[in-house]
């Protein structure tokens, strides 16, 4: 096969002064045409820079200090903005890894995709666009009467997102396609979906892929060939059954090695008293305005029982937009149920008065599954975990500034942390400064929705870790809202698996995996066994 890229030494640095500080250090690699050749690599690797600096997209802050990458005879390294623009998006397209921050939030969908389409065809009328729009996202599996009524990034599910960001960067059917980690948020089925299309794209037009991925059981289904990259620099390279199978560096030994590792084991139950009982509930949504002949309710929670001990860990498992997070939403009060009850401590959060649902609340707590759009940008890191400490007046009573260090070091985080910003953490961090927030009001029950979904392999594990030693410190009742069953598996007492709203199947998380009785449960678990 013929090279279509051909990347030699390339090096990124941020800051300035000679040389600064490396973060993609000659990095050598080409992409052959119609192959997928995957990066892997844990998070802080230099990947997603490296991708960047192929594309003329790297921050401000950071920039190029050497090496070519040949396309087409020209370097791209070394093009002008005008002519980088010209090849960004018809001859090189690219999937970002998260469709909702890499989406205009108050632009619709197939306003978005129509761009994409008339930025290198200037005599494509909107109507015009707007049709090949409607053809496209069917292709890609989303049903044509979401695009024919506008609608927002936010109303869509990670999935349909992610195919729009699939259907702006094909939209010129380019020859190399950069796909930065394009299923890490996403549950098996919609995983599984959208490898497919991937596939599919490549089967029928020769599109080259270069995959940017830490799942090693994605680069082992999607991959011809594989570039390991650890703190910026290709310490591997290989077809994929010599990286994952025979791997030479003792690196890849230990990414292969951990994606197929147990989780760690169950903690025992610290009790049997119940804390948290949620008796048929329903959360529904009216979409579009009454008046309009289109309105209709979708019902996202539909009649959801469920009940909690101190010490338990209760795992909800589904495909995305099932309604997982709708009922962790619920079950915090940022969502409005239409039915059903809520009790803890024997108040219903549902039809709570102020001042006692301001009290119930410090006993349940939330961790969010995007660590860096939960935490606020302009607010250091001893502010935002401090924040709940002074909603509830008890700032100066718990302690103060050494409360808030306490916390850190619980997390297994330093106290200067405290003067860091979100942007200077890795997600790792940033999730362990969500979890000491989450903890500051020393809550009995912690919501964590999809709390690992985001990280690589080894952040997962430390997360992981420090949850259930914080659960066996406290006695602490986890629900965890998660689509990753190889990790439910390892650290859930009870699970209940949920499809359309509904709750189908309920058991000890051991028998139900070992005798799943439901054909969705079934059809679920069968997914998520790709491993390498």
């Amino acid at each position: 096969m013929s090279v279509i890229l051909d990347v030699q030494g390339l090096s990124v640095a941020v800051g300035s002064g000679k040389g600064g500080s490396k973060i993609v250090d000659d990095v050598t690699f080409e992409v052959r045409a119609g192959e997928t050749l995957a990066v892997m690599g844990e998070s802080g690797a230099g990947k997603s820079m490296l991708a960047l600096a192929l594309l003329g997209l790297l921050p401000r802050a950071i920039r190029v200090t050497g090496g070519s990458a040949v396309w087409n005879a020209r370097d791209l390294l070394r093009l002008s903005p005008e002519a980088m623009r010209r090849i960004r998006g018809a001859e090189i397209g690219i999937v970002f890894q998260d469709p909702m921050t890499s989406m205009h939030p108050t632009m619709s969908v197939d306003a978005q995709v129509a761009e994409a389409l008339q930025a290198h065809r200037p005599n494509l009328t909107r109507a015009e666009a707007l049709l090949q729009v409607e053809e496209r996202m069917e292709q890609l599996g989303v049903p044509r009467a979401r695009v024919r009524h506008p609608s927002y990034p936010f109303e869509w599910s990670g999935g349909m997102r992610q195919r729009a960001l699939i259907a702006m960067a094909i939209a010129h059917a380019p020859a190399l396609l950069i796909a930065d980690e394009p299923t890490t948020a996403l549950d098996a089925t919609t995983q599984a979906q959208v490898l497919e299309i991937l596939r599919g794209l490549q089967k029928e037009t020769g599109t080259s892929i270069l995959l940017i991925t830490h799942d090693a059981s994605v680069v082992a289904e999607m991959a011809d060939r594989v570039v390991v990259q650890r703190q910026g620099r290709v310490v591997e390279t290989g077809t994929v059954d010599e990286v994952l199978k025979r791997p030479r560096h003792p690196y890849t030994a230990s990414l292969v090695a951990a994606q197929t590792a147990p989780a760690a084991g169950v903690p025992a139950q610290s009790s049997t008293a119940e804390v948290l009982r949620v008796e048929r509930l329903r959360v529904d949504y009216r979409v579009g305005s009454p008046s309009n002949t289109h309105s209709r309710t979708i019902r996202a929670v539909d009649d959801v029982s469920l009940a909690l001990a101190a010490g338990q860990s209760l795992a909800i498992v589904g495909e995305s937009g099932c309604g997982k997070s709708t009922l962790a939403r619920s079950l915090v009060g940022l969502e409005t149920p239409s039915a059903g009850r809520i009790l803890i401590d024997g108040i219903d959060l549902v039809r709570a008065s102020s001042v006692e649902l301001h009290s119930a609340r410090r006993r349940i707590q939330i961790v969010f599954q995007n660590p860096y759009a939960s935490l606020n940008p302009r607010r250091d890191i001893a502010g935002t975990i401090a924040q709940p400490l002074h909603i509830h007046g008890e700032f100066a009573r718990s302690g103060g500034v050494g409360r808030v260090a306490e916390l850190l070091g619980q997390v297994g985080l330093p106290p200067d942390y405290g003067r860091r910003y979100p942007h200077e953490l890795s997600g790792g961090e940033r999730q362990r400064v969500a979890i000491a927030r989450a903890l500051a009001l020393d809550p009995a029950i912690l919501i964590l929705d999809e709390p690992t979904s985001a990280l690589d392999v080894p952040a997962r594990t430390g997360i992981l870790k420090l949850l259930l030693a914080l659960q066996k410190q406290r006695g602490l009742a986890f629900i965890l809202m998660a689509h990753d069953l190889q990790m439910v598996r390892g650290v859930a007492h009870f699970l209940a698996v949920m499809h359309l709203g509904r709750i189908v199947e309920t058991g000890p998380t051991a028998e139900l995996f070992e005798n799943p009785g439901n054909p969705y449960t079934q059809a679920l678990f069968g997914l998520s066994g790709r491993m390498p």
